[in-house]
């Protein structure tokens, strides 16, 4: 079948003699993919920058499919449904599914005990196949797939198996109250979800920090948002202060990880060096421009090592840090529930849809910020 083939760091290649997936135990499906979206967390494989990705992988934790086989224990999907594929895989079973908490699912990952399973993410998630592919394997397929309401536009389904409930989640985990300032570092498509999202829990004001002055316009409009350019503004943090009569946001979240910019040290030793779990400049500048008590909510991607971060601030000012990985089942019902009442319009940060043969281009314009990218769905010949 086709699918993307990881050949090493900045190397991917539409590859037609990928083996197809087959059933591997009773509680799998088998979907034909219909949209697979590229993650900005994507790049952080296709960067090398996460360890144990090895050649051969095929990326993808963003995709609907309609399934084609079940396994014989599977009661909940039957041919013919059509998914949304949420980016966890969970059992449903261990303790950590009990409590709806699918992205740290004990039983998922055999790789690890930190992270549960994620499609196409590394052996560190699992060594699962993604979606980036014509077929994909989903395991447990009675506990993270659900239908798409035949309602739904299929570019609104995709987007809601991660990018929109890592935002929602983002703005959730941060404990917005009525009229606070949230702060967002980062205006990809994570950092603009969680923009809009903010204002569902009732932010009176939002602000965006970026580097890419055609992201921060559309964030400006699509989520109705102050957007800045950190390189315009100083430094970051004092900046944050001003804006907020030196007391500081109410609320930061970092929704950039492990490839932030801005600060030549942590650049070096977290993206060149690999000396620790990415860069982390803009954990830095949540911590700082938080105010004394605030909240620093987390869901830029960060490796497993050690990273260095000012934990004497976050001691000394009372923070409270929530990060996760987002829970994209929990969140589901609500989150369909919006895009039906017109809350949220997610196709609407699509811009790139690019057929998955071209799959090398289209991780070169995502990855070099071209032709005003901020999504790219990749859409295989047989959806």
């Amino acid at each position: 079948m086709l699918a993307m083939n990881f050949r090493g760091p900045f190397r991917v290649r539409a590859d037609r003699n990928m083996p197809e997936p087959r059933i591997e135990h009773p509680e799998d499906a088998i979907v034909k993919v219909l949209r697979s979206c590229i993650c900005g967390s994507d790049l952080h494989l296709y960067h090398g920058l996460v360890p144990d990705t090895r050649t051969g992988s095929t990326f993808g934790h963003e995709f609907i499919g309609e399934v084609v086989e079940v396994g014989p224990s599977v009661q909940k999907l039957k041919v013919g449904d059509r998914v949304m594929v949420p980016f966890n895989i969970a059992c449903g079973k261990c303790a950590f599914c009990k409590q709806e908490l699918y992205g740290n699912c004990h039983e998922s990952n055999p790789m690890a005990t930190a992270v549960g399973g994620i499609f196409g993410y590394s052996h560190t998630a699992g060594g699962f196949q993604g979606g980036q592919a014509e077929y994909a394997r989903v395991p447990y397929a009675d506990v993270g797939p659900t239908v798409i309401p035949d309602w739904m536009d299929p570019d609104d389904a995709v987007l809601l198996t991660d990018v929109v409930p890592t935002g929602y989640q983002a703005a959730e985990m941060a404990g917005i109250q009525k009229g606070d300032t949230v702060v967002v570092f980062g205006a990809g498509p994570i950092g603009i979800m969680a923009a809009k999202c903010a204002w569902l829990f009732g932010a009176g004001r939002v602000i965006i920090i970026d580097e890419l002055e055609y992201r921060l316009e559309f964030a400006a409009k699509y989520a109705q948002c102050e957007a800045y350019n950190f390189h315009s503004i100083g430094d970051p943090v004092v900046f944050i202060k001003t804006q907020t009569d030196s007391l500081g946001a109410d609320v930061c979240i970092d929704a950039v990880g492990c490839e932030a910019k801005g600060n030549m040290m942590n650049t070096l030793l977290g993206m060149k060096l690999l000396l620790q779990g990415g860069s982390t400049t803009a954990l830095h500048w949540a911590i700082n421009s938080v105010k004394k008590s605030g909240i620093v909510s987390i869901v830029g991607v960060y490796g497993p090592i050690d990273a260095l971060v000012p934990i004497g601030n976050v001691v000394n000012k009372g923070i409270t840090i929530r990060a996760n990985q987002a829970a994209v089942k929990r969140n589901l019902p609500k989150l369909i529930e919006h895009v039906r009442n017109g809350i949220l319009n997610p196709k609407e940060i699509i811009t790139h849809r690019i057929p998955m043969e071209e799959v090398a281009d289209a991780y070169h314009i995502f990855s070099r910020k071209l032709d005003g990218c901020i999504k790219t769905v990749l859409i295989p010949p047989t959806a």
